[in-house]
């Protein structure tokens, strides 16, 4: 990613006198417009950029139930704060249980944490809709439609932040990896286990993949009963390929259809997606 430019430097050119002109001392120097001292945004280095969408197709048990997605929307400011947002989405379900779940997470792009998180949650024919203001630097956050601000951490994230977080972090089979960084610090510790590497398959293709446990103390997919597991590209990209949890009405599993890389800096992200049928081994950075 290329810098943003720096400050445009600014020369005057001396005058000298010439015939027929007024003395150099009476003559006045146009005044030199004004400087912007607005720095440049400095960004950690992560794996994914604006316009990466992933697709899958979501299962329970055996059976696809419906759809869902993972993407990098684009570059917002919080507060006055440079962020991702991102956007993670599930839907379907059976005939006795619907499933229509958002998360929109604002992260802030030089130390990645969250700023912002909303959730839209329908399951099961309840609608559970929740937003949250979140100010690292005084260390607490807002629930929108409650008074008063509640503690948080000194760098929270929140569940969907997470699933970008964890693409940032080495590793290594065998190691577990805690976090005090989940921004309700009552759920704190976070792990994240490494369990192994293996081959798998999905529609999109076979990949090899290192296979992570993320655990949050707080009720939902990566629960300490959810037993959830991921299967990240091993490469430097780190997409999701498969998501496997168990929840109370049963197992609910994400497969990766579809991947379009991030647009080069610069450009608009590509507007096809790749095909669903289009199989074989492929790599996760060629897009398709």
């Amino acid at each position: 990613m290329k810098p943003v430019a720096s400050l445009f430097a600014l020369t005057l050119a001396m005058l000298v006198p010439q015939a027929g002109t007024q003395p150099a001392a009476q003559q006045t120097a146009p005044p030199a417009p004004p400087q912007s001292s607005a720095p440049a945004p400095r960004r950690a280095p992560v794996p994914f950029q604006v316009g990466e969408r992933m697709t899958y197709d979501v299962r329970f048990g055996p059976v696809k139930v419906g759809s869902g997605s993972m993407e990098v929307l684009g570059l917002e400011d919080v507060r006055g704060r440079e962020t991702w947002h991102t956007q993670f989405k599930v839907r379907g379900g059976t005939f006795f249980y619907k499933v229509n779940d958002v998360m929109k997470s604002w992260i802030d792009t030089e130390t990645l944490s969250s700023l912002r998180y909303v959730q839209d949650f329908q399951e099961g024919g309840r609608d559970r809709e929740k937003t949250y203001e979140i100010f690292p630097e005084r260390r607490v956050y807002v629930e929108h439609g409650k008074e008063g601000e509640q503690p948080t951490v000194s760098e929270p994230l929140d569940d969907g932040s997470f699933l970008y977080f964890v693409r940032t972090i080495p590793l290594e089979v065998g190691q577990t990896y805690v976090f005090d960084r989940y921004f309700k610090p009552d759920r704190n510790p976070v792990k994240i286990r490494v369990l192994r590497r293996e081959r798998v398959s999905v529609p999109a293709g076979t990949f090899d993949a290192i296979v992570v446990q993320p655990i949050i103390r707080a009720k939902g997919i990566f629960s300490e009963n959810g037993r959830a597991e991921l299967w990240l590209s091993d490469d430097s990209s780190r997409i999701m390929l498969q998501m496997k949890s168990q929840l109370s009405f049963g197992s609910l599993n994400l497969y990766l259809k579809s991947h379009r890389p991030s647009a080069p800096a610069g450009s608009a992200p590509a507007a096809a997606e790749p095909s669903a049928s289009d199989s074989g081994t492929r790599s996760p950075g060629d897009g398709r």
